[in-house]
């Protein structure tokens, strides 16, 4: 693995990691989608996972959300170990990593602010969750945070009545709710044309500012614009990792050949 330099005041010393993966091993029953992943990623960064279909994008974003638990090895979130046995510290462990998915997982049939309270979810006890689907709760939060993403008007719409551009505002709302430390979002642009690719591109930019924010693209001229520090992952291993200015198309040639 190729690693660059990174910027000394960007990623002062004394800033403590938002997300270490240390070690980390995936298999898919005998197939390893990954192999001894070692990453460190600080507060506000921007950082963008590229490499070839196939190459353990996906699998490691939702190793760093807790959807898949490592083979071997460990990831941490605010220094505290993902897979902590305590269910109480797991939970709000989950609850500083906000996912913005490439298939939205909004319940269509719902109105907005149903999906978008569903941020709020790790937050409230039961029945303040399941009076809100009779009588919405946090309704000026979720105006709030509709409104961030430019539909002030859509609260009480239902969901599915929402063009796919609109739905994926709703799930970015949601995130803004959940309010978390840390920001995924799993090939965010895949379905969008080139204007509302650049659209939501800076509205997560936007949103993510203060936060750790990683995006596994495959449109790499929209990486090298709204990120900072490139991973790049091939053959379910880390290629590269540094910083845009420093990443070479001689290198990103490479990463993406076609040969072995």
């Amino acid at each position: 693995m190729l690693r660059l330099n990174r910027s000394p005041d960007r990623l002062a010393k004394s800033s403590e990691p938002h997300l270490q993966v240390q070690g980390v091993t995936y298999c898919y029953g005998n197939t390893a989608a990954l192999t001894d992943i070692n990453l460190t990623l600080y507060p506000g960064e921007r950082v963008a996972l590229i490499g070839p279909s196939g190459a353990g994008k996906s699998t490691l974003l939702k190793l760093l959300n807790g959807t898949l638990t490592p083979t071997t090895g460990t990831v941490s979130v605010l220094g505290v170990p993902l897979a902590d046995p305590n269910p109480r510290r797991r939970r709000a462990l989950q609850q500083q990593i906000g996912t913005v998915y490439q298939q939205f997982h909004l319940v269509e049939n719902l109105r907005v602010i149903h999906n978008v309270n569903a941020g709020q979810l790790g937050r409230w006890p039961w029945y303040q969750a399941l009076w809100s689907l009779v009588w919405p709760q946090g309704i000026e939060t979720a105006r709030q945070a509709l409104a961030r993403v430019g539909l002030p008007d859509k609260l009480y719409s239902r969901t599915d009545r929402l063009s796919g551009g609109e739905q994926q505002r709703v799930a970015i709302a949601r995130i803004l709710v959940q309010d978390p430390a840390i920001l995924l979002a799993d090939e965010p642009i895949s379905n969008l044309d080139p204007a509302r690719s650049h659209e939501v591109m800076t509205l997560l930019t936007h949103c993510g500012q203060g936060k750790t924010l990683i995006m596994s693209l495959h449109a790499l001229e929209f990486a090298q614009t709204y990120c900072e520090r490139l991973v790049g992952l091939r053959e379910g291993k880390i290629f590269f990792d540094g910083l845009v200015t420093a990443i070479t198309p001689q290198q990103i040639t490479q990463l993406y050949r076609l040969e072995p």
